[in-house]
């Protein structure tokens, strides 16, 4: 899991005539593009640069605007890092430039509850959490998984769920039932993120056991795992359930889902260690769920079955 994006796309519209590159875009269907534009607009309205803006701002929250730390406060705008190629979480838009999804939805809300604007850069996915670490950035909104590991270089606010799953070629494709099955097969994943960790443990496993190993080839995002897949260089691509399928969805019958689905953890945004953020992201989260925007956001790009009721700072479990 991005971990899962441990530390993933772009359904890549129609997969490029199974390309599976981005095509200008990292993921969504012409369809869809119109109304991520839309959205993607409205979305931006958020204001306020200093606290005293902040807490008249339209839509901000005083409970929440109080607990933002003063530093952020006087900066007046939230900077966001989202490795766009993971839709429908966060992905290029038809403007070939605007990172949209999910993640870049909430991210806009909960900058608007806290008073402050929010700008959602692209970068790519291992290198936001050390750039949260150098401060380089406010908050990571990438499907990153919360895991113990990473709580000791970042916070998490939990805010989502999400398992792993397994997709390959719908036309002479390999059948999988998990990762106990890898041995000996071609795996393509995107760099830093749980599913590479998970595929090489099971290589080793595998190894172990006197089995051949599984080729694990990593890519910098997920676009390229895809093109690994549609090629015929990887058997099997990982990527974190909501956006396995929607990249399937998106393929137009040149991917499909296979195994079942594992290791459900929590999302969580990324926030630097001894900011004094994640008490504020913690606030904003819940007021969008009860406000019914966060409902809102997981229906419009199809991913409410992995709703939370309970938020919680570092709230990983392995």
């Amino acid at each position: 899991m991005r971990s899962r994006r441990t530390w993933l796309s772009a359904a890549l519209p129609m997969l490029c005539a199974v390309a599976v590159v981005g095509c200008g875009s990292s993921s969504s269907s012409s369809s869809s593009a119109s109304a991520t534009a839309t959205s993607s607009a409205a979305a931006a309205t958020s204001t306020a640069t200093s606290s005293a803006a902040a807490s008249s701002t339209a839509g901000a929250d005083a409970a929440v605007v109080t607990l933002v730390p003063a530093a952020i406060k006087s900066k007046g705008t939230l900077t966001v890092a989202a490795d766009a190629s993971y839709a429908p979480n966060e992905f290029i838009g038809p403007d070939g430039k605007t990172v949209v999804g999910m993640d870049a939805d909430l991210s806009k809300a909960l900058g608007a509850l806290m008073g402050l604007k929010v700008n959602v850069v692209n970068q790519t996915f291992d290198s936001i959490i050390p750039g949260l670490a150098s401060g380089k950035y406010d908050l990571g909104a990438s499907s990153f998984t919360d895991t113990k590991e990473r709580e000791k270089t970042v916070d998490f606010v939990d805010y989502f769920q999400a398992g792993t799953s397994f997709f390959t070629k719908a036309s002479g494709g390999t059948a999988v039932s998990g990762l106990a099955v890898l041995c000996g097969k071609t795996v393509s994943v995107e760099k830093g993120t749980t599913e590479q960790t998970d595929a090489t443990a099971q290589g080793a496993k595998c190894k172990k056991a006197g089995k051949p190993g599984v080729t694990v080839l990593a890519f910098p995002d997920q676009n390229g795992a895809n093109l690994a897949l549609s090629s015929g260089r990887a058997q099997l691509s990982m990527a974190d359930s909501p956006v396995a399928a929607y990249q399937v969805k998106q393929s137009h019958g040149q991917f499909k889902i296979t195994g079942q689905t594992y290791g459900t953890a929590p999302y969580g945004l990324a926030i630097p260690k001894k900011s004094g953020l994640a008490p504020s992201v913690l606030a904003a989260v819940k007021a969008l769920m009860a406000n019914g925007s966060y409902t809102k956001i997981l229906d419009k790009w199809g991913v409410q079955a992995g709703a939370i009721t309970d938020p919680k700072i570092n709230g990983a479990t392995s």
